[in-house]
């Protein structure tokens, strides 16, 4: 029975994997942080997923002519309600692959899960623990480990920014990767969800922190206030139209980093509305994609030439 359990897990996230190389859980058997052992079905409905029963990460591997030996771990968005792994995961997997970057689409427990001890770091523990097993497999999937980095897009931008800002580990489970860090070497935020305060955005604060936060629990998430000079180069996409997540959450983080002196680089654009796309944006907008790519040469991440071993 706990044979075919286990298959029918890998079956289903095969169907959410949409044509991803490969399925890794990121956590050894029995090892999960941060559960009570709760039994969760996994629940994929409409391109989004609900319940996460096993944290995975999908692998897109570029091809070996192609593959310029970075990684971008994607953490996609949907209000820590639900992932939206098509729209943005994989799609933007497969967007890296096109200039020869890896990607790897974090299926992340939600903090609406009832099997959480403590909800609020659940999604973290989850992004920091995938970075490490990144790295602990990157001779496997031609990577340099110093090359790793984070992308997230409205919530999963906020996931994203969490984990490149914060230090407490919350992802140890005993193992060989333990040892290896699990902060990005660059951060790529798409309408992404900073603060916790004034211009959050109510449904991921309220399912992230609960329905009344403690001011303390606030000040830790809102990422604006959690920046250091320590933190890596951060690109930054958003639409001033975004009726979803205020505009003034990107410019917020960039005006902590630019205190911090870390570089950044914003593109607030006129239209675009939430969770700006890869494809068939309004006018200027269209540019993100390309300027990314761009960012990603001109801060030294992403190599000329494809490396071929």
């Amino acid at each position: 029975m706990r044979h075919l359990t286990k298959t029918l897990i890998v079956l289903t996230m095969l169907v959410a994997g949409a044509a991803a190389q490969e399925i890794v859980p990121i956590y050894p058997a029995g090892k999960m942080p941060n559960s009570k052992g709760t039994v969760v079905k996994e629940d994929i409905r409409d391109e989004r997923i609900y319940t996460v029963e096993t944290p995975a990460i999908r692998v897109f591997l570029p091809s070996d002519q192609e593959n310029k030996g970075v990684g971008v771990l994607i953490c996609p968005g949907g209000g820590y309600a639900r992932i939206a792994y098509m729209a943005s995961g994989t799609t933007l997997a497969k967007w890296f692959n096109t200039f020869g970057v890896a990607a790897f689409v974090l299926d992340y427990r939600l903090p609406t899960s009832p099997d959480l001890k403590d909800p609020s770091i659940g999604p973290l523990q989850d992004a920091q623990r995938a970075m490490r097993v990144i790295r602990a497999n990157a001779a496997k999937w031609k990577l340099d480990p110093a090359r790793i980095g984070v992308m997230g897009s409205s919530a999963g931008g906020h996931l994203a920014a969490t984990l490149g800002t914060f230090t407490d580990d919350f992802a140890k489970v005993g193992d060989d990767p333990d040892a290896l860090p699990f902060g990005p070497n660059f951060m790529i935020l798409v309408s992404p969800v900073i603060t916790m305060g004034e211009y959050t955005h109510s449904g991921s604060k309220t399912n992230l922190l609960g329905e009344n936060p403690s001011q303390e629990l606030i000040d830790r998430f809102s990422v604006e206030k959690q920046v250091t000079e320590k933190n890596p180069p951060t690109f930054i996409v958003h639409a001033a139209n975004d009726s979803g997540v205020n505009v003034r959450n990107s410019l917020m983080f960039h005006a902590a980093l630019i205190e911090k002196k870390v570089s950044a680089s914003i593109h607030v654009f006129p239209f675009g509305g939430h969770a700006i796309a890869v494809r068939n944006n309004p006018g200027s907008t269209s540019n993100w994609t390309e300027l990314c790519e761009m960012w990603m040469s001109e801060i030294g991440i992403l190599p000329e030439k494809p490396i071929r071993k």
